[in-house]
């Protein structure tokens, strides 16, 4: 894949530490900028829960677990799980932080939280290789509006044609 990471999409457990099925991501410059001198101790401690449910990935904001949806992870792009788990780590880092992960004062395409991973994850996805239109058609979610997702892109310095 050229990402210089291993996923494993098919974890033997229901749960396991991310560096036990994501290999590599501690080398990962953007992970490293993250977490520094820390990055191997929070990835060897940072719990990886798979779950039976349709859907993506998220951060439990009362445990600092990244739930992953084992279809999802089955399934989809490698890029994308991979941009998925940069966009993850970074809400992992803002926890460690302190910062409100789902602050409801604010719009989903507007919360800070949000923009930064999604600035992560765009920043990270140039990185890789991908065109703006391979970065916008990741981006894009059914369960926001054409209206956030074009906030959305404005957020991040994106341009939809």
């Amino acid at each position: 894949m050229g990402l210089g990471v291993a996923i494993n999409r098919n974890p033997k457990a229901a749960s396991c530490f991310f560096s036990e099925i994501f290999k590599g991501f501690e080398s990962v410059e953007i992970v490293r900028a993250m977490f520094g001198k820390r990055t191997e101790k929070v990835l060897s401690s940072v719990k990886v829960v798979f779950s039976p449910r349709r859907g993506y990935l998220h951060v439990d904001d009362k445990t600092g677990s990244i739930v992953i949806s084992s279809p999802y992870i089955k399934s989809a792009d490698e890029r994308h799980i991979y941009l998925d788990l940069i966009h993850e780590l970074t809400h992992v880092k803002q926890m460690m932080d302190g910062m409100e992960l789902f602050d409801e004062s604010y719009s989903y395409v507007d919360r800070p939280t949000e923009i930064e991973a999604y600035k992560n994850t765009v920043e990270e996805a140039r990185r890789i290789g991908m065109s703006e239109e391979e970065i916008i058609d990741y981006l894009w979610v059914d369960w926001i509006s054409d209206e956030d997702f074009e906030r959305l892109l404005k957020n991040v310095n994106l341009k939809h044609d």
